[in-house]
């Protein structure tokens, strides 16, 4: 159990008792490598191999919180990375899909989530996320846990009527928001920057 760092984020700021309750229930030690598992309750992002990071306990919970998730929602991840993002979210919604483009950590991913913790309403894949997961949209929510230098069209596409994105945007590193695209009932989205925010770059499949 996660406690501290639940009291922690409350502290913070965020508010949402389900949000709180999460992240006092998944175990961030567990997503981190094993030498940096003595700092996996600090307020700071750590290294996880292949040049990516799991981020700092508070951005995911902002980000988590702003989501606005009730417990009936299909989410979509894109960038499972160590999977804590990921297993936060499975306490939150009905069902998660997530998009890990780094075979690695997808694979690493898929046995600490689905066979070590059992999360049986989370669905993995390795791909492209900036494409989506076309074959199961529409998304009631969509989180993306890298930069892209605008807001993916394909993303958008797959975002249900009614439906929220939260994610990154920017190519340069100081000069990257965190950004909220809302979509209307009739199809129409609405973009608001929240905060800057610094998150390694969206990585591509190669042509």
């Amino acid at each position: 159990m996660s406690e501290e760092l639940s009291a922690f984020l409350r502290r913070e700021g965020i508010r949402d008792e389900r949000v709180l309750r999460a992240f006092a229930e998944v175990r961030r030690e567990l997503f981190v490598p094993e030498r940096y598992r003595p700092d996996a309750e600090a307020d700071h992002p750590l290294p996880i191999g292949c040049g990516q990071t799991i981020s700092q306990p508070l951005v995911v919970a902002y980000m988590t919180e702003r989501l606005r998730l009730a417990g009936a929602e299909r989410v979509l991840e894109v960038g499972t990375g160590s999977g804590y993002q990921t297993a936060v979210l499975a306490h939150l919604a009905e069902e998660v899909f997530s998009i890990e483009i780094v075979p690695e950590l997808a694979e690493r991913a898929r046995s600490l989530l689905v066979e070590r913790l059992g999360l049986l309403n989370v669905r993995l894949r390795t791909g492209d996320g900036a494409e989506g997961w076309p074959e199961e949209a529409p998304f009631d929510r969509i989180l993306v846990t890298a930069a892209a230098p605008a807001v993916p069209p394909a993303l958008v596409a797959q975002l249900a009527p009614g439906g929220r994105m939260i994610l990154p945007v920017g190519e340069e590193l100081d000069e990257q928001v965190l950004r909220v695209v809302d979509k209307g009932d009739d199809g129409a989205s609405v973009e608001t920057d929240l905060l800057p925010v610094r998150f390694v770059p969206l990585t591509h499949a190669p042509p």
